[in-house]
């Protein structure tokens, strides 16, 4: 039956999870690539544990991988899958090899790593490839896990609130094309949140802040000296360079 379920009748038939409208929407994306930039406490995590547990579930053999900035977070992650691999009335067990892992009956696995280069390598022909608060892990992990997905052309999520005009989080959402399915979803359209919470936090944290954490706004962080969007409008292809490079000279 669940076969023949799509993830979305999955989530409430079977996982007793009941996506919101956006949840659903992005529940249902098929895209290769997708960035999702969302408010605190959206249920980004919740929403992508769902789609993992769908596909070990409903896939033999298939292999998720989770990425979060440190071991604790990509831990947590995996408590919220087991609490619905439980559901299934399956009993959540390790792999035997990796400490943060699930392994179902059919042999899927859903794995957790922490955001460190040198702890990441080592995986191949992994079904999906998710990085939870990606605007916090280094470039440099994401940048050893994409050779992962090389022999099956699995699919990639990473799913943030934004931390600055920095990193490949950033440069994805910003510059990376076509390719990348982007969902924004800000706080004013999470109707789980209280009404008067942003009034509340704004107080208390200031109104960059909220823009950040709540609004899915990418503010500068206040490490350069000049704003990014100024120094972007700053470069231009039209004028000539004031100083040429000189050719060194080779002597025989």
């Amino acid at each position: 039956m669940a076969e023949r379920l799509g993830v979305v009748e999955f989530a409430r038939m079977r996982l007793g999870f009941e996506p919101d409208e956006q949840q659903m929407e992005v529940l249902k994306s098929e895209a290769k690539q997708l960035i999702l930039a969302c408010s605190r406490q959206w249920g980004k995590s919740t929403t992508a544990a769902v789609k993992a547990v769908h596909l070990a579930y409903t896939e033999q053999r298939s292999l998720v991988l989770v990425a979060s900035p440190s071991e604790r977070q990509s831990a947590e992650f995996l408590r919220k899958a087991e609490i619905f691999v439980r559901r299934l009335g399956i009993r959540p067990k390790g792999d035997g090899d990796n400490p943060l892992s699930i392994e179902f009956p059919n042999g899927s696995r859903i794995v957790g790593l922490p955001g460190m280069e040198a702890t990441v390598r080592g995986f191949s022909a992994v079904s999906m490839l998710i990085i939870d608060e990606a605007a916090r892990v280094p470039d440099v992990v994401y940048k050893a896990l994409r050779p992962v997905l090389a022999l099956t052309s699995g699919s990639t999520w990473l799913m943030s609130t934004p931390c600055g005009k920095r990193g490949f989080f950033y440069e994805k959402w910003a510059y990376g094309g076509a390719g990348w399915q982007r969902w924004a979803v800000p706080a004013t359209e999470c109707s789980r949140l209280p009404a008067d919470l942003l009034d509340r936090e704004r107080e208390e944290l200031g109104a960059a802040w909220i823009a950040q954490e709540y609004m899915c706004e990418f503010v500068e962080n206040g490490s350069g000296v000049f704003n990014r969007d100024v120094v972007e409008e700053a470069i231009t292809d039209d004028l000539e360079p004031l100083f040429l490079a000189k050719t060194p000279r080779v002597r025989s």
